[in-house]
């Protein structure tokens, strides 16, 4: 996977983190409200992950060109 690939991975990841952040602002009930903010922790660790691969691509695609 190439930097910008892990890039375009973690934007869409960071949509799923709006979506889900709306349908917290919009909830009333407790038990739900705690459902989606483990999803938005889970979402966290993934765009952590990608922007952790988009980097180290990065860097080992400057590297291969140096």
């Amino acid at each position: 996977m190439s930097a910008e690939e892990a890039l375009a991975k973690a934007e869409k990841l960071l949509e799923r983190v709006e979506e889900a952040r709306k349908r917290l602002e919009q909830t009333d009930d407790p038990t739900q409200s705690i459902e989606i903010l483990k999803e938005l922790g889970e979402l966290a660790k993934e765009v952590e992950a990608e922007l952790t691969r988009a980097r180290r691509e990065a860097e080992a695609e400057a590297d291969a060109d140096a």
